[in-house]
């Protein structure tokens, strides 16, 4: 069984059943590097934005592009990125703005600007093919040599699968106090008082021991934010952010508001992860395929390069349920699951009923994605491949007790994922 900090943002199964090996992940930033695969905007010595290659070790996405903005005098919200990497890794993204180029160093520590130009356009979320991967796995519970072949045996079983599942991980909630998606079940449900104290207070189950618990705690007790600035350490600027409204008397839901577009946006989008985690769990567990379709799926048909044209699913009904079949089964489309949104349609069938019970369970309906007090950052909903092809996967012993993963994956998956199915570690149920 997964541990009790997967289980509780909804990765409930494995997609194989070999053991794989124990290991530690992520034992430093060097250990775990992610190249993104950018997509270029057009050069153009008269455009009006500036695009960024930049190089960072243990900087949250957020942070990072807020530290840079300050440092050129921009609005806080300038800098825009087209992906978001690991906050624990050596990163290399496109960053973008509108304005000049720097005419001097960032001077931001452990941040290096190694490419700059000028461009037509800025970056969008998902402006991007994916990222490559340079990981290190350390501690082994085997030697290295023996540690390889029970490696390659777990691959081959998520190749018999047709791919891993496509869990969004642990990066998607915050890896040490996973939460963001307990503040975007609030937004949702248009609770914005509850949304703040979620984020300011909760200790879900599954996070790690911050500098910032006792802090949290103390405020949940006595509810003075001018207090609770002072105890709140100085690195959380998120919170202290919502606490300095607080202090001035300002409602919760105003101070929520003040947050970035781009923050609240997060919020949301966890929610819609961690459902669609718990969908496909649920959907593991009702023993419905993962690598082929029912009634009530979508499809996402997939380009001649193997990547996803659209996230627009295509239904699958009973009247075309053999040529989805047939276009999965020939590598021409994937079976999809529902990132919900206020146009997710409710569907006949086992998996849209699987859906239905979720979003009870939950107390949420596909309305609320409306979000009619926060408009600016209400979501459709889309569509997200339930199982994705395993890579070619790149696997060297680093002496000692290491061994190497080197591999590429589209964006929006996670390598995190991934390598779960490879350093198996078994909670207690």
């Amino acid at each position: 069984m997964p541990p009790l900090a997967e289980r509780s943002i909804g990765l409930e199964f494995y997609g194989s059943a070999a053991p794989g090996v124990p290991g530690r992940l992520k034992s430093s930033s060097e250990a775990f590097r992610v190249t993104e695969i950018s997509s270029y905007p057009m050069p153009d010595p008269e455009g009006m934005y500036a695009i960024l290659r930049v190089v960072s070790r243990d900087w949250e996405q957020h942070e990072l592009a807020a530290a840079i903005a300050r440092r050129l005098g921009l609005a806080p919200n300038a800098v825009q990125w087209a992906g978001t990497k690991d906050r624990r890794a050596i990163a290399e993204r496109l960053l973008s703005y509108r304005g000049p180029l720097p005419d001097r160093e960032l001077s931001l520590p452990r941040v290096e600007v190694i490419e700059a130009y000028r461009a037509r356009d800025g970056l969008v979320l998902g402006h991007h093919y994916g990222n490559a991967f340079d990981l290190r796995v350390d501690a082994l519970g085997v030697p290295p040599n023996e540690a390889l072949p029970a490696f390659r045996t777990v691959e081959a079983e998520l190749r018999a699968l047709g791919g891993f599942p496509n869990f969004f991980g642990p990066q998607r909630f915050g890896e040490v106090r996973p939460i963001t998606h307990e503040v975007g079940r609030w937004v949702v449900r248009g609770d914005l008082g509850r949304a703040v104290d979620a984020y300011l207070i909760d200790l879900p189950p599954g996070g790690r021991p911050g500098t910032g618990d006792a802090a949290r705690g103390a405020y949940g007790q006595h509810r003075d934010a001018a207090r609770a600035l002072r105890e709140f350490p100085s690195e959380y600027r998120f919170e202290l952010s919502l606490l300095e409204h607080l202090a001035r008397g300002h409602t919760p839901q105003r101070a929520f508001r003040a947050l970035s577009r781009d923050l609240r946006l997060l919020f949301v989008h966890a929610f819609q992860s961690y459902l669609f985690n718990r969908w496909l769990s649920e959907r593991a567990k009702a023993n419905l395929p993962l690598g082929a379709p029912v009634e009530g799926d979508e499809i996402l048909r997939l380009g001649r390069d193997g990547a996803v044209r659209s996230q627009e699913g295509i239904p699958v009904a009973a009247d075309n349920l053999f040529e989805c079949t047939e276009l999965v089964a020939r590598g021409r489309a994937l079976v999809a699951g529902p990132l919900v949104g206020f146009e997710t349609p409710d569907v006949p069938g086992p998996a849209g009923e699987l859906l239905n019970r979720l979003l009870a369970i939950e107390g949420v309906d596909r309305t609320m994605f409306r979000l009619p007090s926060t408009p600016e950052i209400a979501s459709r909903g889309a569509a997200r491949p339930i199982l994705l092809p395993v890579p070619p996967l790149g696997l060297s012993t680093e002496g000692g007790d290491r061994v190497r993963f080197q591999f590429a994956l589209p964006k929006g998956a996670y390598a995190t994922v991934l390598l779960r199915e490879f350093l198996k570690s078994e909670g207690p149920s």
